[in-house]
């Protein structure tokens, strides 16, 4: 008899804190596993925060060939032909906007922009703090340089404020102009209104012509909670934030004690 098909004819999996260890590698296990399912009928798509041209080198090391869902569901990237496919920009002057008025209630803030397009660069403002030194950005020291081309997102940080208030206090005051989310350590996001992961993927999934019921979703931040709520069942890492664990169907093992391959070992009985 055949093996049994995977229950999910998609497996869309976050990068950081998710697919990637804390080494920023794929455990052969992990693998193993997408190997796997991909023989069995199901297709992995990489659904990431970081923009393309912070996420290509990955995929290219993976020998990753398929859809992908960069920059926070802003564009899908065909890895094989090395192709954008799609891409949604923010609205700069509206963006100006909400950032006077976070601003006006915080105080003042680093911002960092992600520029459009498949080399689009990241440039850094005054006092915004790159924590990855691996990843390629451009330093400014005048903040309208951050404004000169088109944008996918902004990075915001606060010099006292932590993530969840500083994301709070930027809802508050500018969540009916901008898209706010929070990725991952010192990472809040400006985003063009209604962009979400789920935006994204629901897009790349109706290329592969696939449905939500479909699809499995695996995530740690909460940039990941409307993935989840769009995919039949979202799964936590063991890491992810606490309003990601709360919304989340299962919590898995760790991005580094192999929880993605731990759930889809026990899917596909292997």
């Amino acid at each position: 008899m055949p093996p049994a098909p995977v229950p999910y004819r998609l497996i869309a999996t976050d990068l950081d804190g998710t697919l990637l260890r804390s080494d920023q590698t794929v455990s052969p296990r992990t693998r193993e596993a997408l190997t796997v399912a991909a023989a069995r009928g199901a297709a992995h798509i990489v659904v990431t925060g970081r923009a393309v041209p912070w996420t290509r080198h990955i995929l290219d090391d993976l020998g990753y060939d398929g859809l992908a869902v960069c920059g926070q569901g802003a564009q899908v990237y065909d890895a094989g032909a090395h192709r954008l496919l799609t891409s949604v920009t923010l609205d700069r002057q509206l963006a100006q906007v909400a950032l006077a008025k976070i601003e006006a209630e915080t105080g003042p803030l680093a911002v960092a922009a992600s520029r459009d397009g498949i080399d689009g660069e990241v440039v850094v403002g005054p006092g915004y703090r790159v924590l990855d030194g691996t990843l390629p950005v451009v330093k400014c020291a005048d903040p309208l340089e951050l404004w000169a081309e088109p944008l996918s997102k902004l990075y915001l940080q606060h010099p006292v404020l932590g993530d969840d208030e500083l994301a709070e206090a930027a809802h508050a005051v500018a969540g009916d102009l901008v898209g706010i989310t929070m990725a991952g350590e010192d990472i809040v996001e400006l985003l063009p209104l209604g962009l979400s992961k789920a935006k994204g993927l629901s897009v790349a999934a109706r290329r592969l012509g696939i449905t939500a019921r479909e699809t499995i979703a695996f995530g740690d931040m909460p940039n990941d909670i409307p993935m989840f709520g769009w995919a039949s069942r979202g799964v936590a890492m063991d890491n992810a934030h606490p309003e990601l664990r709360a919304v989340a169907d299962e919590v898995t093992a760790s991005n580094d004690a192999d929880g993605i391959a731990v759930v889809l070992e026990r899917l596909l009985s292997v």
